[in-house]
């Protein structure tokens, strides 16, 4: 297993995480933005399963997030405001009148501090960045830290945490676009995905939520049983019209199964498993991605990748009964996702 490390424009730091079976995760120190991560499908050829620029200077605005760190909260904030302890705190408006992903001084636009490491069994890089006070609208001093690292069983783990000098709000994620037909060779309408889901969020028409929970059974949002992204682009229900013909929706985890979700993508025989014990995630399928992006493999288009946006639920900050994202200077925010890459075995 080894680390390599160069140095690019913007005194910008890429790194490339590499295993012994070949796979390799490769990233900036700016965002801690994923640029690709290359796996092996049923054949062994080890290809892309992420969308990255081809250009790195695109990632200076990287309107669509590819790949980045997302906070200090994921997700949209209605109206761009809050209150907590009956103050009212405004943020900066970046998706009309709401608030996207922490606005234009978002961690996805930070260059982090990064400190490599290698243990027995892991290769890791440790992203650290302080938001101080006040910035963007939010209350309190905010010390981050996300570690990335991958291992020898093709697993790749993000670790989340978080201290604070006030009471504020804290949700992170990251904004990977997921293709595992490999070198984005087809779209992601035909990937398979299971998840440990019955209920996700309802949508207003400007994409946040009314405050009601649904019921996903019998609809093209129950994965419980797994069904392809198509039924979802292909359907009537409103609540897929809504968010442009696919999803970009909050299901909530149930957490009966040690895999919150597992995506298989049958030509290439690739499995994604994601486990988190994070109590819910968005999923967006890129339904208004557009065909004016220079990709590394190509241009953009839409439905070329899927989002697993684990995180807990901005609505808490508006509508009762849903994960908070409220942290307060006495507790540490801990997180952690892992992502693990599989094929399937013998013919399917």
């Amino acid at each position: 297993m080894k680390i390599n490390t160069k140095d690019i424009q913007h005194n910008w730091k890429h790194y490339t995480l590499v295993n012994d079976n070949g796979m390799e995760v490769s990233f900036l120190n700016y965002g801690g933005i994923i640029t690709s991560i290359v796996v092996p499908d049923k054949n062994g050829n080890l290809e892309n399963v992420v969308l990255g620029y081809k250009n790195y200077d695109d990632y200076l605005t990287n309107s669509t997030y590819f790949g980045a760190l997302i906070g200090r909260i994921a997700g949209r904030i209605q109206d761009s405001n809050f209150e907590l302890n009956g103050k009212t705190y405004s943020l900066t408006p970046n998706e009309g009148k709401n608030h996207l992903h922490g606005g234009s001084s978002g961690f996805h636009q930070v260059l982090w501090n990064s400190t490599d490491f290698q243990t027995e069994s892991t290769v890791g890089v440790k992203l650290t960045h302080t938001s101080p006070d006040g910035e963007g609208g939010y209350p309190g001093k905010l010390d981050a830290a996300v570690t990335y690292e991958l291992n020898n069983d093709n697993q790749f783990t993000i670790s989340y945490e978080g201290t604070t000098t006030k009471t504020t709000v804290l949700t992170m994620t990251n904004h990977s676009y997921f293709n595992l037909s490999g070198d984005l060779k087809n779209t992601i309408q035909h990937h398979h995905i299971t998840m440990d889901s019955t209920h996700f969020v309802e949508l207003d028409n400007a994409l946040i939520p009314t405050g009601r929970l649904l019921d996903a059974t019998g609809t093209s949002f129950d994965f419980s049983n797994g069904r392809e992204i198509m039924d979802g682009i292909e359907s009537s229900f409103g609540q897929n019209i809504i968010a442009g013909n696919g999803y970009d929706h909050y299901f909530i985890f149930d957490h009966q199964k040690k895999e919150s979700v597992v995506v298989n993508e049958s030509k290439s025989g690739r499995i994604l498993t994601i486990e988190t014990d994070q109590p819910g995630m968005v999923m967006y399928t890129s339904n208004g991605l557009g065909n004016d992006l220079e990709l590394a493999e190509g241009q953009s288009k839409n439905y070329l990748g899927v989002c697993f946006e684990t995180q807990s639920s901005p609505a808490s900050l508006h509508h009762e009964g849903f994960p908070s994202v409220v942290l307060t200077p006495d507790e540490k925010y801990e997180s952690r996702t892992v992502f693990s890459f599989g094929v399937v075995k013998g013919d399917r």
